[in-house]
């Protein structure tokens, strides 16, 4: 089976969907796709060039990368006034997606036996709408569900054709399901390349590695600080003041977010400023490669997920950093939300509190604070728990169901 994943992105770069999007095709290829990333070209993150994909992502340079030619007008908002900028900027956007889709047509249409994967509902409806005998090739992959009256009506159209819509959230999946017309709906949580924890390092190692508090309890959170859809806050106030609660109980208690971007960590330090948290209390290194992250992630004690409650983060997330915390053999803490719990059993492999409540979230974090034994145990059954959702494992449910579709099973 030949696979084109259509990716309209910035990569490689730090955001969760080009890593995500980098993992998939790594997982489709190792699962027997004969698979192709085609990326628009568009400027990328300073200092690097597709041509860096493997060694960024830790992945191996099993899968083919095309770059197809688009004119990309995005960077010249830098001459422009705030307010005009923003205007330039979405009309960008629109421009590069116009020439990528041309693009994509040219080279696409002597592809006719191949699958096109996608998680942009406008270009892969556009396809489909293009070449309407090839739809049924087509796997459209939900991130979120839409809230406006034209977004419902571009996904309806384009879930009716597509051969198969991935959802990654039960949610999401009823959501779709519940369209009129829809056909082949699949759940498929996100995933972790388990090789990149293999041989990981211990607590101290790592720490020493890091050159952090060999005799800290490090708090622990690793990912984006906000979310890309109008930059959401993701509970990062709430943990700090949870952890402060701790330290304020035992010094040693250290509270380290790693990632990105350093601005949106403003109101965080705002915030432990006005509760009197000490210098030294709050540890943020910056973003980390791919590769770094599971040296970062044993040195915490407790991992968290401290999301908010509102309708994108309780029914259509999965984490990426939820599965790379189960990797890593932590103990996590998370938000009670419905993806959540499609994951994480409370008491078993992690422990669930409130979202937006940072008493409760302290009194979890306390309570493995004084047992560790408990810590190892959530621990353990995490990582063993994760086994299930490796991207590979993820692939091959999404090429079986493909191949079931165009058998018509």
């Amino acid at each position: 089976m030949k696979l084109f994943y259509v990716a309209n992105a910035r990569i490689p770069g730090p955001k969760a969907h080009a890593y995500q999007i980098v993992q998939m095709c790594e997982a489709f290829e190792q699962a027997g796709a004969d698979t192709t990333l085609l990326l628009p070209g568009r400027a990328n993150t300073p200092g690097l060039s597709p041509a860096d994909i493997p060694d960024y992502y830790a992945v191996e340079p099993v899968f083919h990368v095309e770059t197809l030619q688009t004119l990309d007008l995005y960077p010249l908002a830098r001459r422009f006034p705030a307010g005009l900028a923003r205007r330039w900027e979405a009309l960008a956007e629109r421009l590069i997606m116009a020439q990528y889709l041309i693009r994509l047509a040219l080279r696409l249409g002597r592809e006719q036996d191949g699958v096109i994967f996608s998680r942009d509902p406008v270009l892969l409806l556009a396809l489909a709408l293009l070449w309407p005998r090839r739809a049924a090739r087509m796997a459209f992959e939900a991130h979120t569900f839409p809230s406006s009256r034209v977004g419902t009506s571009i996904r309806r159209a384009l879930a009716r054709r597509a051969g198969l819509v991935v959802a990654l959230t039960g949610h999401l999946a009823e959501r779709h399901r519940a369209l009129d017309g829809v056909g082949r709906v699949i759940t498929a949580h996100d995933g972790v390349r388990l090789g990149r924890f293999a041989g990981m390092p211990d607590r101290a190692s790592a720490r020493r590695d890091l050159g952090w508090l060999e005799d800290a309890f490090i708090v622990g959170y690793l990912g984006r600080f906000v979310s890309g859809l109008e930059g959401m806050g993701k509970g990062l106030e709430t943990l700090a003041e949870a952890a402060l609660l701790l330290h304020r109980e035992d010094a040693s208690t250290r509270l380290v977010l790693v990632g990105g971007p350093a601005l949106a960590l403003d109101p965080v330090r705002a915030r432990l400023e006005a509760l009197g948290a000490p210098p030294g209390f709050l540890i943020a290194p910056g973003e980390v490669t791919p590769a770094q992250v599971p040296t970062c992630l044993r040195a915490f004690d407790v991992c968290t997920i401290p999301s908010p409650w509102n309708d994108f983060y309780a029914y259509y997330t999965s984490p990426l950093k939820l599965f790379e915390y189960m990797a890593a053999e932590r103990a996590i803490v998370a938000s009670d939300l419905p993806s959540t719990v499609e994951v994480i059993r409370d008491g078993d492999n992690g422990l669930l509190v409130p979202p937006d409540d940072a008493p409760a979230l302290a009194s979890a974090l306390r309570r493995l604070r004084d047992d560790p034994a408990l810590r190892a145990r959530l621990g353990e059954q995490a990582s063993r728990d994760v086994r299930t959702y490796t991207w590979e494992a993820r692939a091959r449910l999404i090429l079986d169901q493909l191949a079931a579709q165009s058998q018509g099973g």
